[in-house]
């Protein structure tokens, strides 16, 4: 699989040619749901919590007696129909976690990478690198290649501060290191823009 390769202004600069694991695979759209389920669940903290009767404070004794008042006979103020009384079926702290196999969301990812190509979708820029935090340095360069205001996903070799910083600021605007790319970040943005390094990157860690 060839590529053409631009400069941070926007002109071609050369080609690179990497093997086509990673971008020849079909279309798999139930293997890309179940995925993207799994990695939204697995997203999920479980925490949230609620009282139910028997755990709200409060509410030994009965507030008036069985009968004779011409109210409503009540055993307890904890009951759930009283303010501030126990919770009936709310929430409670559970584990919301799928797994998926991994060479299922291999396939998945590869699957979507590919549809991201034949859309036109992936744009390789020579060198993506900063040494100061500029944002608008970032958007000038977005500008310059015809994605900005656009949803992006940048995926550069590595880790670097200045440039981490300086894209999560840009509404609509992701970066990772290549090595983390996934189905979810891939399909809720409309354009990839790989560094020729993290092209090489996702290449080695995610190619059959």
């Amino acid at each position: 699989m060839k590529f053409g390769v631009v400069n941070i202004e926007g002109e071609k600069v050369s080609e690179i040619e990497v093997e086509d694991g990673l971008f020849t695979e079909p279309l798999h759209e139930e293997l890309i749901y179940q995925v993207v389920v799994s990695q939204l669940a697995n997203m999920r903290a479980g925490t949230a919590s609620t009282k139910t009767r028997a755990e709200v404070r409060g509410g030994g004794r009965k507030p008036w007696r069985q009968k004779g008042t011409g109210r409503a006979r009540h055993g307890s103020i904890r009951s759930p129909i009283w303010v501030g009384g126990g919770i009936t079926f709310g929430p409670r702290p559970r584990n919301y976690k799928k797994r998926i196999p991994k060479k299922m969301k291999r396939k998945a990812l590869r699957s979507i990478v590919s549809s991201r190509v034949s859309d036109g979708a992936i744009t390789v820029v020579d060198e993506f690198v900063m040494d100061e935090y500029k944002t608008r340095k970032v958007v000038e360069i977005l500008s310059k290649l015809n994605l900005y205001g656009k949803k992006v996903l940048i995926l550069v070799d590595g880790y670097s501060d200045y440039i981490f910083k300086s894209v999560n600021n840009i509404p609509g605007v992701k970066i990772l290191p290549a090595e983390r790319l996934n189905v979810y970040d891939v399909i809720t943005s409309e354009h990839l823009l790989f560094s020729r390094d993290g092209l090489k990157r996702a290449v080695e860690v995610f190619g059959e």
